[in-house]
């Protein structure tokens, strides 16, 4: 079964177009142990994603005990829900290759997120296998995204931004269909302008809750032809409260907030639950 086979599944087994992002972060958790809470949080809301999303810096950061919970964490997840890992490589075809099958074959991650900035033989690597799939980072939730990605370059006898040639490019990569584009709900505008040159392709959509990024608005904006196509990822909004870490009740409470108001705007009921 491919990525986007899998994720389909459990987006339509689920009614859910939210992943949520495992991203433990110790200083907010008071001293719970970072496993159990993850674990919970999963059992939690298993029945309320289409895919997970663990952060792989986030346990780098603690060690060796940060990739024992990893894998503990990954071995939690059921086996039909798909698993990202958010690790942003990017690095010569050589050394890409070994990333690639780190995630991959090592740990068995489903997809992974890829930075562009090399080429295509940095890309490559990541997706010879069709069950695969490489989400590429094109247009991020950060402040400070515009930095680069809105520079103006020429591409074709256009001069376009970064972002749009990047899309451009990966929709050439995508000859086996397991291509994606990273797209930040905190720029719903330049959102839909990807969804105009992609699609087809799928959609990692990071920045709601913490980042503020407007979910109605980039749900319409990144929403395919098949009112599908998005993945839209939420970490701290889940995991944390004001306090630290939430309570296995409240994470799921927030989870089927977001993935109901994740529904009533891609099924078109949100002028009539609003009244």
């Amino acid at each position: 079964m491919t990525f986007r086979e899998k994720l389909v599944n459990a987006a339509q087994r689920n009614g859910s177009l939210l992943c949520v992002g495992l991203d433990p972060d110790p200083s907010r958790l008071h001293a719970a142990d970072v496993t159990d809470f993850l674990c919970s949080i999963i059992e939690a809301t298993s029945d309320l994603v289409c895919a997970y999303k663990p952060n792989l810096a986030f346990y780098e950061q603690m060690g060796d005990a940060g990739y024992r919970s990893l894998r503990a964490v990954l071995a939690a997840i059921p086996e039909d829900i798909p698993v990202i890992a958010d690790a942003k490589r990017g690095d010569i075809g050589h050394t890409a290759e070994a990333y690639a099958r780190a995630i991959f074959d090592e740990l068995g991650f489903d997809a992974a997120t890829v930075s562009p900035y090399l080429g295509g033989d940095s890309v490559e690597p990541f997706l010879v296998r069709e069950d695969k799939a490489a989400i590429i980072v094109c247009r991020t939730s950060n402040a400070g995204a515009g930095d680069f990605q809105d520079l103006p370059v020429d591409f074709k006898g256009e001069r376009r931004p970064l972002y749009e040639v990047v899309a451009e490019r990966a929709k050439a990569w995508n000859t086996r269909g397991n291509v994606g584009l990273v797209a930040g709900a905190t720029y719903p505008a330049e959102l839909a302008r990807l969804r105009e040159l992609c699609p087809d392709m799928l959609f990692l959509v990071p920045g709601v809750g913490a980042q503020e990024g407007d979910l109605e608005a980039a749900v319409r904006a990144g929403l395919d032809a098949d009112n599908a196509g998005i993945i839209v990822n939420a970490s701290r909004q889940v995991l944390y409260d004001s306090e630290g870490g939430r309570s296995v009740e409240s994470a799921r409470r927030e989870a089927l907030s977001l993935r109901d108001a994740i529904e009533r705007e891609r099924t078109g009921e949100r002028q009539e639950l609003r009244a």
